[in-house]
């Protein structure tokens, strides 16, 4: 068998190696073998992707709240951590008083001060009597970025990106001390800020919605169009005043009920009442009962168990009670309410009612509700229902009363039904005609003289136009349908971090991107404020220019120069 020598050997050999002061090329007398040297390793080309195109930066997602912060790498579906700020999450090392029998009975706090332990700060920062304590507050945000840092995220050295998602309401002290302790901790170049209900919004697939964020000490509802927020209300109806009354509950069967206690028994067993649940009481109170519906579920005792308290055996109906009255208002007269603590059902048909026309047929078929409280059972469901109840019954007049001018308003009213009524007899008439014409005029030919004038749009169209028009409509499969608008309909929402992950992995820019260097030495009175607060929160990669009036690219490139605080300013 003739033996062959390798293509990398054979020019090795011919190539040979020249002596210094020699003519004559020297060449070895036996090639052997040697591992090439190549400028890049095959593995990195063939192996898995993370060898070679591994990420240059981490790129980390944060989302505070009053309560709770969840963090996490973007591009997941979920956070890696939730943390707390209760007091058990804040002991120092060896203090075992939790353990000690009866702690958590002598540790119960007035109802003025119900869950002030367990919040990270209020918005009411200034508050006479009552001031919030920021350096308390940075303490606080300060060890968990160290815990998240060192227990969950388990970061190396490599830069990192961080997406901030946070109310756009927030106190600008709140604000600045978040970014500090993020600088501080994490050694970021820059913080891009996107508001929860814009993140919402990116999580619910959607471009525009009303979004519903019922939170711990407030509820806000924020009509966004096109990634702007437009209108924004808020009341005190929210998860604080929902725990206040399933601790009312509690106290009921025994006194001394722990925020612990009245969380515990709204994760397990609290429920809000269904359109379906109201009809079936309503007709217990009448003495009938609908058919296929059981209505002794409504009054079957349940047995609660908690930690530290005895068993408590309540009716089922009554688990309900909490809901309807801390976020519907049940059990207070309508002249006692006021603009700040609204109904969720009325605040949302208020922030509807002040939108134009175009924003809110869009926003009603797209209502998007999330927060803290938005899992308990039966609470959508019933948004959704009353809201439809309240368009159904006020249409969208701003006018609740109409007081002395009542009778002249009907008056109008009939006069302009009458008056719709009697045009659309005129258009049935015309187009009766105007079927007439284009049935003889098939039969005579064009020796017919036309008909008289019709009236705009009834005209005759050749098949050119009506194709078209059909295209417009997406009667073809080349068009897609037209958007669903001016109904009443709810849109799931994945959360504010999964939409503040989803917009950190593909790259988007935001127009809020704080940087490190300016921040530290300026703080927030070093952002430029010529922008205005009129500007797109989000920049998507590939989004014409023209869908962000002002941001043209030189003028977009110079803005850059300079960070702004837009909708927080």
């Amino acid at each position: 068998m003739a033996s062959t020598t390798p293509d990398y050997f054979s020019r090795k050999i011919s190539l040979g190696r020249v002596r210094p002061g020699a003519n004559t090329v020297q060449t070895p007398s036996r090639a052997s073998p040697s591992t090439p040297n190549f400028s890049r390793s095959l593995s990195g080309l063939y192996g898995s992707p993370g060898s070679s195109f591994r990420v240059d930066e981490e790129l980390l997602v944060f989302d505070f709240g009053a309560r709770y912060l969840r963090a996490g790498i973007a591009g997941e579906g979920a956070p890696r951590c939730i943390m707390r700020f209760g007091p058990e999450e804040q002991r120092r090392v060896g203090d075992y008083r939790h353990w000690l029998p009866g702690y958590e009975r002598s540790e119960r706090r007035e109802e003025d001060l119900w869950g002030e332990d367990y919040e990270l700060w209020r918005h009411d920062i200034f508050n006479p009597g009552r001031e919030l304590d920021l350096g308390l507050v940075e303490d606080k945000i300060e060890r968990v970025l160290r815990e998240i840092d060192q227990k969950h995220l388990m970061l190396d050295a490599r830069s990192k990106r961080i997406t901030l998602t946070i109310a756009s309401l927030i106190p600008r002290p709140l604000l600045s001390i978040v970014l500090a302790c993020l600088f501080h901790q994490f050694q970021a170049p820059t913080i891009t800020l996107i508001p929860t209900t814009i993140a919402a919004t990116v999580a619910a697939g959607l471009r525009s919605a009303l979004v519903i964020d019922i939170g711990w000490a407030e509820t806000t509802v924020t009509a966004v169009f096109e990634y702007k927020e437009i209108t924004q209300k808020k009341s005190v109806r929210a998860g604080k005043l929902l725990s206040e009354e399933a601790g009312k509950l509690l106290n009921s069967e025994d006194a001394g009920a722990t925020l612990e206690e009245a969380e515990e028994l709204l994760t397990r067993f609290c429920w809000c009442r269904t359109p379906e649940a109201q009809s079936v009481e309503a007709s217990m109170n009448e003495g009938t009962t609908p058919e296929g519906k059981d209505s002794d579920a409504m009054d079957r005792p349940i047995t609660a168990s908690l930690p530290s308290r005895d068993p408590l055996t309540i009716p089922f109906s009554r688990f309900a009670d909490p809901a309807d009255h801390a976020l519907f208002a049940t059990n207070v007269p309508s002249s006692s309410i006021d603009d700040h603590d609204l109904p969720l059902n009325r605040l949302a048909f208020a922030a509807l009612l002040q939108l134009p026309t175009d924003v809110r047929k869009m926003c009603m078929s797209r209502i998007s509700i999330t927060g803290g409280v938005s899992p308990l059972p039966g609470l959508k469901a019933r948004l959704i229902s009353d809201i439809q109840q309240l368009v159904e019954k006020r249409g969208w007049d701003l006018v609740h009363n109409y007081g002395s001018a009542r009778r002249q308003r009907e008056d109008i009213l009939r006069q302009r039904i009458s008056d719709a009524q009697d045009g659309l007899k005129e258009q049935e008439t015309w187009d009766a005609k105007a079927t007439e014409w284009r049935a003889t005029e098939g039969v005579l030919g064009a020796d017919r003289k036309k008909p008289p004038a019709f009236r705009h749009g009834d005209a005759i169209e050749d098949s050119t136009h009506t194709r078209f028009e059909r295209s417009q409509r997406g009667d073809t499969k080349d068009h897609p349908p037209p958007p669903i608008e001016g109904i009443v309909r709810g849109v799931e929402t994945l959360g504010a971090w999964a939409g503040a992950s989803l917009c950190a992995n593909l790259r988007i820019r935001g127009v809020v991107e704080v940087e490190r260097d300016k921040f530290l030495s300026q703080g927030l009175d070093g952002a430029k404020r010529e922008m205005g607060k009129d500007v797109s929160v989000l920049l998507e990669k590939h989004q014409r220019q023209s869908m962000l009036p002002g941001m043209g690219p030189e003028k977009g490139k110079a803005d850059r120069k300079s960070w702004t605080l837009g909708i927080w300013a």
